[in-house]
């Protein structure tokens, strides 16, 4: 999609304005992520991964371990995990727009989320703090780097290269292509 006018064409996710829509975007995550943690915050009080919560509990299996950091897996964040993904997700189904660019913005945002979301649940939740963000402290979190999560490092990463490939400057060929249909 192109707006014109008398002299000016921008193609929307590309260029100034698409990194402006997405950098919009991400802030408006990371809003999300603050009042998400502060909910969070009052559900869990200052025992994380939902150890006090009256949920079920996965503790050990090999999917967890390739897919979930080797943490718990627990209904509350299955559930919790699963409503986010539909929100991030749900422009999507409902503005007719399923585009892969589209649908890479809502991993962007969701993977974003969480990190944000987590980092945040630990600094402004009374019974921690950042003093206390410590792998020897923070034992659901199994494997750090760099004095992080390596779930913060690889999901950076993820949405790094997603962006990458999102606002990376099209060939003419493709552009030309795209204005045929």
């Amino acid at each position: 999609m192109s707006w014109n006018e008398p002299g000016l064409t921008v193609e929307l996710g590309t260029g100034d304005v698409g990194w402006r829509r997405t950098v919009m975007y991400m802030a408006w995550v990371l809003v999300m992520a603050f009042f998400f943690a502060n909910a969070e915050i009052q559900i869990e009080g200052g025992a994380g991964w939902a150890t006090s919560l009256p949920t079920w509990r996965i503790e050990h299996h090999w999917l967890l371990d390739i897919f979930w950091g080797g943490r718990a897996m627990t209904g509350y964040h299955a559930w919790v995990f699963s409503f986010m993904a539909l929100v991030f997700y749900s422009p999507l189904a409902f503005n007719g727009r399923g585009r892969w660019r589209d649908a890479g913005l809502a991993l962007c945002g969701l993977i974003a989320f969480w990190i944000v979301e987590d980092f945040l649940w630990f600094i402004i939740n009374p019974a921690w703090g950042l003093a206390q963000f410590r792998p020897e402290l923070v034992t659901w979190h199994k494997h750090w780097v760099m004095g992080a999560p390596v779930d913060y490092w690889v999901g950076l990463g993820v949405i790094a290269l997603i962006l990458y490939f999102r606002h990376r400057p099209r060939a003419e060929h493709e552009r030309a292509e795209k204005a045929t249909r």
